[in-house]
């Protein structure tokens, strides 16, 4: 895979964030590209199998690779190598996001709020401070980088939540209280790194970028799941959303 195959992906699988990727530098792009290219495995690797041990077992290859390049070996994978590439060593930092996805080879519901904001700070979190790291942030800047990526995070995953109850991978509870509750805790989080943006430099405004569905489904979820699956923003709201975005540089919600 090389980095036009992790473009082509994230065009048609994350679009947001190869929105991201089109704004960031230049310079900064193969090291973003390849990053949210091996997020995209790493979510699809717990739904491989129906079986969770051979899941896991995909998930702990992506890890042992991870962990490979960390120790200088060439890799000859598509992805794993202009990933090792781009980051060098560094990229082994990167199973911390692998790892808090093992209990998606389970296919368990998530037992409350508590539990999916956990789960969000332990993937979209250190997702997004690496994409800053990509962009040079400094570190006065990660709190709201971490706020932001926890907000987003939270409503983005209650934009999935009907299509997560599927998979088996929701809520126990997916009553509108709990909802709710979650977009509470979203929003918390936004108004945070929003009283904070000044320490966020404009060079890593993209990898702050919202997307259009936040404020849709937070103000969905009190009313229930059904009212999530009927929130789903258009093409074009997306395209300008990012359009917006792209004239302004305004991240914050």
């Amino acid at each position: 895979m090389s980095l036009d195959d992790c473009a082509k992906l994230l065009r048609e699988q994350d679009p947001d964030r190869f929105g991201i990727c089109l704004l960031a530098p230049v310079e900064a792009r193969p090291k973003l590209l390849t990053l949210y290219a091996l997020n995209l495995e790493l979510a699809r690797a717990p739904l491989a199998s129906n079986e969770p041990l051979i899941a896991e077992m995909r998930l702990q290859w992506w890890i042992e690779r991870l962990e490979d390049i960390g120790e200088g070996k060439e890799q000859t994978h598509e992805l794993l190598t202009p990933l090792a590439q781009a980051w060098g060593t560094r990229a082994v930092a990167f199973a911390a996001i692998a790892e808090p996805r093992r209990r998606d080879t389970a296919r368990e519901p998530h037992d409350g709020a508590d539990g999916v904001q956990a789960y969000i700070r332990a993937t979209s979190v250190p997702l997004a401070q690496f994409a800053a790291e990509a962009l040079d942030a400094p570190l006065a800047a990660m709190p709201a980088i971490a706020a932001q990526a926890e907000g987003v995070g939270l409503a983005n995953w209650l934009l999935a939540l009907p299509a997560l109850q599927g998979l088996g991978l929701g809520l126990w509870d997916k009553s509108p209280e709990v909802l709710g509750d979650l977009a509470g805790r979203a929003r918390i989080a936004l108004t945070k790194a929003r009283d904070i943006r000044k320490t966020v430099p404009r060079r890593i405004a993209p990898v702050q970028f919202a997307g259009a569905g936040v404020k849709p489904a937070l103000e969905a979820a009190p009313k229930g799941i059904e009212a999530l699956a009927a929130t789903v923003p258009s093409e074009f709201r997306k395209r300008y959303a990012l359009g917006m975005f792209t004239l302004t540089h305004r991240w914050w919600i």
